[in-house]
């Protein structure tokens, strides 16, 4: 038998309001409820105070604000730039992207602290898309993969994204950063990448003897080699904490300029042309090409992407603070919002980005005026000082991309997962591998077909005992009982028929979830048993939603016929003859002692009886009809 508990959380809350942040009882969808902030000490400073509001999600302070907005915006610059340039595109679309994901994006109230622009881990498949159908068609594949997501949002499919195994989401990224990482490699030596992921790796050996031979190669690789390590390190570096705040990959670009400027060196750099110049508003001629069952194929596949991105980065950056929690569904509406206006000027997609987030939690930006500003600022910059990007060394962004690639692929993940679950890391590294063989998409569908079967074996864990005890072959299980464990059953069931053994007991009494290919396979052998006349005794749990087994309940041959009822037996009334007993003094907490009554079943003590949820098994001991006993004598 089983009772319901219910649990209270220590410390009252208020419910919160419905809207799109988790299902809660009933279906009812709210989130978690935010904890009143506690009360400023006496004597604590105006500032202290405004940052604790800032802190449970009120308004922070101004000046922090664009602060933290100047950070993001020198983490966000040459990301734009990076992106761009490993995704095939000028870099003037990776600017244009991380525009709209600060002043569109930004402005909408999905989440409050999370920044979103071009992301590296959709370099790789920008690059494939731009490689096969060309630089206009990726203006509409943005497009209408941004109108899915924001019907995805208004349809509140954005908490489905989260049902996804994290292997599978471990998987995709690892595979995302490695072939990112390889392809890295060639323009950080100034080179050209000669295209597959493993055409990519089988190539390093041969990079490395012709950048060995090439002087201006060299310079190249020390700057990206140097940018690699400073991204790596530069947190840990000692010096003034106010100089360890200014981004790696913006020192780094410093430095590349700084030596590309010098006489005799010779290293490529960023071509940038006009900003406004570069928009490529899709026509009718691209929307034809919506007609392309390659193009739906992409439109999918970005969509699916870049919303699963958005989603796992808001989960994470939320646990980098302690403000308002990320409405999932409206963050989802604000990303379509982006990418829709993204398509409409040929952009690149956009996504929230971790590097950006973390580095707006960590200068202490409290709103959504921070991530805003950085795309003001990339505006500006890219308005203003256009002839400054020219500077830049391509190596150097190759450089950032690398690093970002390495912290996509986080090989640590894998020994770790390998100790916690060698399933879960059998399905992230099949998810890896082929999405580094084939494709994004196949890759992501694979892993999520792997991690259904993983699941479907071990909901399946059916015990399965037989054994012959005097004249009775006996078949126990337990478990839950699936089509995917049918052989088992099937091999047991016969093996007891062939025991000639003239009674079968079949105990499904420990069986947890019994479905209709093992329910029906049951039912078959008990009809073809007992019309063999065998006696056939089954065990089989069955519960209600009053919790007891209705009688006569069951279709086929093998259904529990009703119980027959018992005559009523007359029972003469007897007259209780005192007995003087000792009266038991009352002691507080004292569980009384039940008199036994003759013909009252007696129940254990302490025990408040059946309750709701109880189970109850009938066993079937019906008597053999003539014709069977006669088989079994001649038998």
């Amino acid at each position: 038998m089983s009772g319901a508990h219910g649990r209270h959380a220590a410390g009252a809350h208020r419910r919160p309001a419905p809207n799109d942040r988790g299902l809660g009882p009933g279906g009812a969808e709210w989130g978690p409820p935010e904890a009143p902030l506690p009360a400023a000490p006496a004597g604590a400073s105006a500032s202290t105070k405004r940052a604790g509001r800032g802190r449970g999600g009120g308004r922070g302070d101004l000046g922090t604000e664009i602060t933290a907005s100047l950070v993001v915006f020198l983490v966000a610059l040459p990301l734009c730039i990076g992106v761009a340039v490993a995704s095939g595109v000028p870099a003037e679309l990776g600017i244009i992207s991380g525009v709209i994901g600060g002043l569109v994006v930004g402005a909408a109230r999905g989440s409050t602290l999370q920044v979103s622009g071009p992301a590296a881990g959709l370099a790789a498949l920008v690059a494939e898309t731009v490689m096969e159908f060309g630089v206009a068609m990726l203006g509409v594949i943005v497009l209408f993969s941004g109108i899915l997501q924001i019907v995805l949002g208004l349809v509140r499919l954005g908490r489905m994204f989260q049902a996804i195994s994290l292997a599978v989401v471990q998987g995709m990224l690892a595979g995302i950063g490695l072939p990112l990482m390889f392809s890295q490699l060639y323009p950080m030596t100034d080179a050209r990448a000669p295209g597959t992921p493993f055409e990519n790796m089988a190539g390093v050996p041969g990079l490395i003897a012709d950048t060995v031979t090439d002087p201006q190669a060299l310079v190249a690789a020390g700057l990206g080699i140097v940018t690699v390590v400073l991204s790596f390190l530069w947190k840990r570096l000692p010096g003034p904490a106010a100089v360890r705040k200014m981004p790696a990959a913006l020192v780094a670009v410093g430095i590349g300029i700084a030596v590309a400027s010098l006489p005799g060196v010779d290293v490529r750099t960023l071509q940038v042309g006009n900003l406004l110049a570069s928009v490529d508003v899709p026509g009718p001629g691209q929307f034809a090409g919506l007609a392309d069952a390659g193009i739906i194929t992409a439109i999918l596949t970005f969509t699916v992407i870049a919303s699963a991105e958005s989603l796992f980065t808001a989960a994470a950056v939320d646990r980098m603070h302690d403000g308002p929690r990320t409405r999932y569904n409206t963050e989802l509406i604000a990303q379509g919002a982006g990418n829709t206006v993204a398509g409409l000027l040929g952009a690149l997609p956009i996504t929230a980005v971790v590097a950006r987030s973390s580095a707006n939690v960590q200068a202490g930006a409290r709103t959504r005026l921070s991530r805003t500003l950085h795309g003001l600022w990339l505006l500006a910059f890219a308005l203003l000082l256009p002839q400054v990007l020219a500077l830049i060394p391509i190596s150097v962004l190759a450089g950032v991309l690398v690093h970002s690639g390495w912290k996509l692929f986080a090989p640590e993940e894998f020994p770790k997962m390998w100790r916690q679950d060698r399933g879960e890391f059998a399905v992230m590294t099949l998810t890896t591998l082929v999405i580094t063989a084939t494709a994004l998409l196949e890759g992501v569908l694979f892993g999520l077909a792997a991690g259904v079967v993983l699941a479907a074996l071990r909901m399946s864990q059916t015990v399965v005992r037989q054994h012959i005890e005097d004249d009775t072959a006996k078949v126990v299980m337990a478990g839950n009982a699936t089509f995917l464990r049918l052989p088992r059953l099937i091999d047991a069931l016969e093996n007891a028929a062939a025991s000639g053994k003239p009674r079968i007991r079949l105990d499904l009494l420990g069986v947890t979830h019994l479905d209709h290919a093992c329910r029906s396979q049951v039912e078959e052998f008990v009809a073809q048993q007992r019309g063999a006349g065998v006696r056939v005794e089954l065990l089989m749990p069955e519960l209600t939603a009053t919790g007891s087994v209705p009688e006569g309940r069951g279709t086929g041959r093998g259904a529990v016929p009703p119980r027959p009822e018992a005559p009523p037996v007359s029972r003469p009334m007897s007259v209780p003859v005192p007995v003087p007993v000792p009266v038991p003094v009352p002691v507080p907490g004292a569980v009384p002692v039940p008199v036994p009554v003759p013909g009252a079943v007696q129940v254990p003590t302490g025990s408040a009886g059946p309750g709701p949820d109880a189970e109850w098994f009938y066993l079937d001991t019906r008597p053999m009809s003539e014709g069977a006993e006669e088989a079994r004598a001649g038998w």
